[in-house]
């Protein structure tokens, strides 16, 4: 049996128990309606809230991009590491207050708990809109790792689009079927495979081609010393603004935000934050890996940097059940993330747009019937978008990101200034929005800043402004959110549920 065959048949295994695991998941639902699909019913224990919050973020972007960027711009790939370091320290302030918040007045997602606040369906339905198109950015980011995987490590025999199509068609089966159970336990399996997997090449690789991290290193220094200077190989304002927008950024895309909703308590979500820097280190070995092809794989070979990784372990006549193993671990990351995101994409559509804005009245069996379809419809259109587009894995993150930090204004100003206005944050999303498109479509370069930080600028003053020039809401109805959120919630709600 040549080898081809074997990783194919490792990695469609793979796939395999995959599915299995996320449809059984699903069985364990407590009932077929929105809370369900969506939060779980908000009964997710420790170690599922630490792996899908951690396979929420890790993905094809970590195992494919990651080692990319090492590869081709050397210490600017540096920003991972600080981003995942900070990032979610600001979800220690706004995550415990969005799921107290959540369990009082049975929010689900993100733009529920915001529109509330400032009575406003329109609000609802603009962030809706945003997020979708980030998302779409983001799982096509998935799908494009996924079939480079399947494409290079079986010689070709699985072109690029079916690659994609045969990830797509997996994650598209489980999430369907089962909502954010489902996407939990897989991404137990999925997040064991690949930080086992991460450790194992990002030390070996070095010690195979190089004599070991330290040699590989000095190698570096010698050969090609840009490759280990910030502002090298990037600008300063390049590197710095996409690391601000990256941290500002983290927590606020939805399908991260959403998971505050499916801790079973306020102590769980905590203990999880506090233990998701460990998941975090993985992204070490991780550039190792990228930092290893320098002066290995001469400049030019790929087709792109992202393939760096996959092409390193098939110029290694390693044994194909190892490099099964490889591709499969891979394909873990890009669906630890894909999924969360399909789902995520798929719960804001009914409850953030169709809800407020087609069918108000809709029940919750038929909500769950809308979600599924729009499971199918987004994750159809991401296909379309990593099959056609030619944008690098980082790029396609950077630019999702430019959009979702738009939400950082009305976040902070949800729970810390009780005198924004419901005008005053849509002028200033609205803004946010336009002006990071602005940049990024047009080429404009404002001093190399990032344009979702240009953005952020302009978002954050138009608020303040139209804020302060129009009338606010009650003091009643905002205190219920400022001081609201300062309350824990859990002992109140298990005495109206006894």
């Amino acid at each position: 049996m040549s080898s081809t065959v074997i990783v194919l048949g490792i990695v469609l295994a793979y796939l395999a128990i995959v599915m299995f695991m996320g449809i059984r998941a699903g069985l364990y639902g407590k009932k077929d309606d929105m809370n369900e699909f969506v939060a779980a019913s908000g009964s997710l224990n420790g170690l599922t809230m630490y792996f899908l919050m951690g396979g929420a973020i890790f993905s094809a972007f970590a195992f494919l991009g990651g080692p990319g960027w090492a590869y081709s711009r050397g210490a600017a790939s540096f920003y991972i590491l600080a981003y995942c370091a900070a990032g979610l320290i600001p979800w220690m302030i706004w995550g415990i207050k969005a799921y107290r918040l959540g369990r009082r007045y049975n929010y689900i997602t993100q733009a529920q708990l915001v529109s509330d606040r400032y009575n406003s369906k329109a609000l609802s339905g603009i962030m809706a809109v945003v997020s979708i198109l980030a998302f779409i950015q983001y799982i096509a980011l998935q799908l494009k790792g996924m079939a480079y995987v399947l494409n290079v490590t079986t010689d070709g025999l699985i072109p690029f689009w079916l690659g994609a199509l045969i990830a797509y068609t997996v994650v598209l089966v489980y999430v369907f079927t089962s909502g954010v159970r489902g996407v939990a336990w897989t991404n137990v399996l999925q997040g064991l495979l690949m930080l086992i997997m991460a450790w194992i090449l990002g030390i070996w690789l070095p010690i195979r081609f190089h004599g070991g991290v330290g040699q590989m290193f000095q190698n570096i220094a010698a050969s090609d010393p840009a490759h280990l200077v910030i502002g090298e190989k990037i600008s300063w304002a390049s590197y710095s603004s996409g690391l601000l927008i990256s941290i500002l950024g983290f927590t606020m895309w939805p399908h991260l935000f959403m998971k505050a909703y499916a801790s079973e308590s306020e102590k769980t979500l905590k203990r999880t934050i506090a233990l998701y820097p460990t998941f975090a280190i993985f992204m070490v070995p991780v550039l190792f890996i990228g930092f290893s092809g320098i002066g290995i794989v001469e400049y030019g070979t790929l087709e792109s940097a992202d393939q760096i990784l996959p092409y390193m372990v098939t110029q290694l006549n390693l044994p194909a059940v190892l490099l099964g193993l490889v591709a499969a671990a891979t394909l873990a990351a890009a669906m630890s993330s894909s999924d969360t995101i399909t789902h995520g994409a798929a719960s804001v559509y009914t409850v953030d747009f169709h809800k407020k804005l087609i069918n108000p009245d809709i029940n919750d069996k038929n909500a769950v019937r809308v979600t599924r379809t729009a499971v199918v419809l987004f994750c159809t259109v991401a296909y379309l978008v990593a099959i056609f587009g030619g944008q690098s894995l980082v790029a396609l993150l950077l630019g999702a990101y430019g959009s979702i930090v738009q939400f950082l204004p009305v976040v902070i100003s949800t729970f810390f200034w009780p005198r924004s206005t419901k005008y005053g944050v849509i002028a200033g999303l609205l803004t946010g929005i336009a002006l990071n498109y602005y940049v990024t479509l047009s080429g404009f370069a404002f001093y190399d800043l990032h344009s979702g930080l240009v953005g952020l600028l302009g978002n954050t003053v138009v608020l303040i402004i139209v804020s302060i020039m129009t009338q606010p809401e009650s003091a009643e109805h905002v205190m219920k959110f400022v001081e609201g959120s300062q309350i824990p919630v859990d002992k109140e709600v298990a005495k109206k549920t006894k």
